[in-house]
């Protein structure tokens, strides 16, 4: 019996390393405000528009990144955007002004819109069900690791060169990766030469993959826009990820400037400080990756593996985010700072998945229009945070807020996130086929 191979997770590594590179570059600025403000002369509600311009770009992309995926493949898209967002990074270090800062913030979330569709639609093609949110779980994990590392990355670089110096220096990260996509991957499994037919049936299920061995990507040219759009556990999960993604950019991009203002942390601090949320965040992720696929594998129950991590996480987050508004302490702020986060972002893979769980043919436009909702919140957090802290002159009701949005997509999942009955492909075994392979 031919031994089965292990490619397909180099082809997560790659995903892993540009997501890595992707967060590292639209979170450096939150530790360069302090800077900018003072050479730049701008206030808090104007670094509240410029932190939230990346999500108007991003919006746009994303959609259609998530189109383009599912009809050319996520090979060619994510090389032009990666190609596209390493430049716009690098220019960003010359903005002069608060329009040209706006607008190369603006023109960085175009160019990272495609990532997240592109990896859907690779793992959609690249894994076997019973391993996707394993998969999905060790590529997001990118995101806290990221902001993790480059808390201390980014505040060093603005030490030892100034915040102009860190945006030349960070365009290195994603350009070493291009190469590498363009030698290892391929759109699907069965086109690289790197794959062997017991990996390619593993992939598929089982099904034997010699016979189609030569056969290329398939274009799809339509997609069920009535079914995107009005399934209920789709549209549940596009909320429930709307909510994910205002915590997320919130702590992205206001957390930095929270410490410094509320505890008066100078930004090296404020890097050591800002590590062990997402730290934390990398664990739990990963964890809950595994738990959920372990969990599908045992009941065949998506309503089990998928819907009932989001609620349980999002509850605990929200519990976890109140109690910052309200107190005066540093060591409590940071403890509970560090369960909001890591709980918000831990069942991220679970969102993931049900896409592919729901439409496995249009997983990718699936995340894009979930992604859209994401982008949106990445502009609302960060300008109406910078609106309510120059309003109110503190972040106290920024947290609360945080925490009714996420107990309403607790509320939302609980009622209409139902995956088992929604699939569009109803398989009828698919429950003692996944039971069967955790046996």
């Amino acid at each position: 019996m031919a031994t089965k191979g292990n490619f397909r997770w180099i082809v997560i590594f790659l995903l892993f390393y540009i997501t890595v590179a992707n967060y590292i570059d639209r979170s450096a600025i939150a530790f360069a405000t302090s800077d900018i403000k003072a050479e730049l002369g701008l206030g808090p509600t104007e670094i509240g528009l410029i932190l939230g311009a990346f999500g108007l770009g991003y919006a746009v992309t994303t959609f259609l990144g998530g189109i383009a995926v599912d009809r050319w493949g996520a090979r060619a898209v994510l090389l032009v955007a990666a190609l596209m967002w390493t430049a716009s990074i690098g220019v960003t270090g010359f903005a002069g002004g608060f329009l040209t800062l706006y607008l190369a913030r603006t023109v960085l979330g175009v160019a990272e819109g495609p990532n997240f569709p592109a990896l859907t639609g690779a793992v959609s093609k690249w894994l076997a069900p019973h391993e996707r949110a394993i998969a999905l779980g060790n590529t997001l994990v990118a995101v806290p690791l990221a902001l993790a590392i480059g808390a201390p990355v980014s505040t060093q670089l603005i030490h030892a060169f100034g915040w102009r110096g860190m945006f030349f220096a960070l365009t290195v990260i994603s350009g070493l990766w291009v190469p590498l996509w363009l030698i290892f991957f391929r759109n699907e499994p069965a086109q690289s030469s790197f794959v062997g037919d017991a990996e390619l049936k593993y992939i598929r299920g089982g099904v034997d993959a010699a016979r189609d061995r030569s056969a290329g990507h398939v274009r799809h040219g339509f997609t069920d826009w009535r079914l995107l759009l009005t399934n209920r556990t789709l549209l549940a999960n596009y909320w429930a990820f709307f909510v994910f993604g205002y915590f997320l950019f919130f702590f992205m991009t206001w957390l930095p400037n929270y410490l410094a203002q509320t505890y008066g942390l100078n930004v090296r601090e404020v890097g050591l400080f800002a590590i062990l949320p997402w730290a934390c965040a990398a664990v739990l992720l990963v964890a809950l990756g595994y738990l959920s696929d372990y969990l599908l594998k045992r009941t065949g129950r998506l309503r089990i593996a998928r819907s009932m991590l989001i609620c349980a996480s999002q509850l605990i987050a929200a519990l976890a985010v109140i109690p910052v508004g309200l107190t005066h302490s540093l060591p409590v702020a940071i403890a509970c700072i560090t369960i909001a986060v890591a709980f918000s972002m831990g069942a991220n893979a679970s969102y993931y998945a049900v896409n592919v769980d729901i439409v496995p043919g249009r997983a990718a436009t699936a995340l894009g229009i979930m992604d859209t909702g994401f982008a949106i919140s990445g502009f609302l957090a960060p300008a109406i945070t910078g609106w309510v802290v120059g309003a109110f002159g503190s972040f106290q009701y920024a947290f609360l807020l945080m925490a009714g949005l996420a107990l309403s997509s607790v509320l939302v999942v609980l009622v209409f996130h139902h995956p088992d009955e929604d699939r569009s492909d109803q398989p009828a075994a698919v429950g003692a086929a996944l039971r069967a392979a955790g046996d």
